[in-house]
């Protein structure tokens, strides 16, 4: 097991999403750490990467800010299989 998301990458993608440059900062961070625990790839057999993470929140409600986004998934993964709410962002400021 091992990382698969490419932070780098990751942030730019997330551009695609309302938030500025230190939202796509924490969620790509989140994203890494959630990569880098192993939980994911376990979970679902296939490592976490960073067209995964685009796909999932484009799943969000369209209202949703970027670190919504983030949230919304990772309450979604905790629902159903119970584990990710450390990977959830807690406190963000605008």
């Amino acid at each position: 097991m091992g990382s698969t998301v490419n932070r780098e990458r990751l942030e730019q993608d997330l551009a695609a999403f309302e938030g500025g440059e230190d939202a796509r900062r924490v969620v790509a961070r989140q994203a890494r750490d959630l990569a880098d625990s192993g939980q994911y790839e376990a979970e679902f057999g296939a490592g976490l990467t960073a067209d995964v993470v685009v796909e999932n929140l484009r799943d969000a409600p369209a209202d949703h800010g970027l670190v919504e986004r983030w949230n919304w998934w990772i309450g979604s993964l905790e629902i159903a299989h119970g584990g990710y709410e450390q990977f959830r962002v807690r406190r963000y400021e605008r």
